[in-house]
């Protein structure tokens, strides 16, 4: 520990001076980089900067080209393909800006440490200008100007990128805005309920109380096959739960919708649309892991916590003469979050 006649310790390397006031150490001695040294580290460094905007540019190119060529119904591993490739090249558009962006900082930028002396807030006209030098001094040190390759990278990645998130965007304004799509579901007078995702018929005597089941209407194969399942099947999925009939308390206007203690509620969360999938026996409540919205299964799927503002809508069963489960009719109002048409 140094020590001077008027001080009384030190503290990382701060000399603390009987009057409270600390004596200023200075800066630690700069060590500079390879790349400040070495010639060919600079321009080795320069060149993997390039190559990692280069990245970034292939990334958003190839999500442009695959978000008009690949069919929406492309599927990988059960996957939506079309899905799982944009979020891939996206993120390697990101990926090659953000590492790009760091190792020009750590390789190539000026690290020479600089202190800045506390003054008032409303600067000077001096100081101004001499912010406006050390701008100009920082896009110097940056090496930019005169590195026209690194400087054509930088420009492409950046100018490039907005497209990846506009165009999805821009082509969407163009889309489907039929909201009265979401009134009308896969379900109607008959339709089996089956077990997702294999689609097996569900005996109302196999629930037992307590239990909870995924379910999608019953369909053909041949419309399984098609490219409009999947969105269909979105806006159809249910979850199926048996209760015991004395804690079951049907809404008005609903009577005669459940079969025994077994009642139906649409899976999609009428807040923004996550699926409802988390069941706890006890309370039987339903929550959805997106904003926590949790619906009373026992009380007609009222909110009792969280942001969304509707119940969730239920879907009227019986049971056809071979016990299985089937619906009445559709749910009882559009399902998922609110729009402008919604009159409920």
């Amino acid at each position: 520990m140094s020590t001077l006649d008027n001080t009384h310790g030190t503290k990382d390397n701060e000399l603390v001076v009987s009057d409270g006031t600390f004596v200023d150490p200075g800066l630690p001695e700069h060590r500079s980089r390879r790349a400040d040294r070495d010639p060919r580290a600079s321009r080795r460094a320069e060149l993997q900067t390039v190559v990692l905007f280069a990245i970034s540019v292939v990334g958003t190119i190839a999500m442009l080209v695959l978000f008009f060529a690949m069919p929406d119904d492309t599927s990988i591993g059960g996957l939506r393909g079309q899905n799982l490739a944009l979020g891939l090249t996206l993120g390697f558009a990101l990926l090659g800006i953000g590492l790009g962006a760091v190792h020009w900082a750590k390789t190539i930028m000026s690290d020479h440490e600089v202190v800045e002396d506390r003054h008032a807030v409303e600067s000077s006209p001096e100081t101004r200008e001499a912010a406006v030098a050390a701008l100009q001094a920082g896009v110097e040190d940056s090496g930019i100007a005169r590195r026209g390759v690194l400087k054509g990278a930088v420009v492409s990645a950046l100018a490039l990128f907005p497209l990846a998130l506009a165009v999805p965007l821009v082509a969407e304004v163009g889309g489907d805005w039929n909201t009265n799509l979401f009134r009308k579901t896969l379900w109607k007078k008959g339709t089996r309920l089956t077990r997702d995702p294999d689609g097996t018929p569900v005996r109302a005597a196999d629930v037992t109380i307590g239990s909870a089941y995924h379910i999608i209407p019953e369909v053909s194969e041949e419309e399984r096959q098609s490219p409009e399942w999947i969105t269909e099947k979105a806006k159809a999925v249910v979850l199926l739960v048996r209760l015991d009939p004395k804690d079951l308390n049907e809404v008005e206007g609903h009577e005669g919708w459940t079969y025994d203690g077994i009642i139906a509620f649409s899976k999609i969360c009428t807040h923004v649309g996550c699926p409802v999938a988390l069941y706890e026996q006890q309370t039987h409540h339903l929550l959805c892991p997106c904003h926590q919205s949790t619906f009373d299964v026992a009380n007609g799927a009222k909110v009792v916590f969280g942001p969304a503002k509707r119940p969730l809508p239920q879907l009227p069963i019986t049971v056809d003469a071979d016990g299985y489960l089937v619906a009445q009719d559709g749910f009882d109002q559009p399902i998922g979050p609110s729009y402008w048409e919604r009159l409920k």
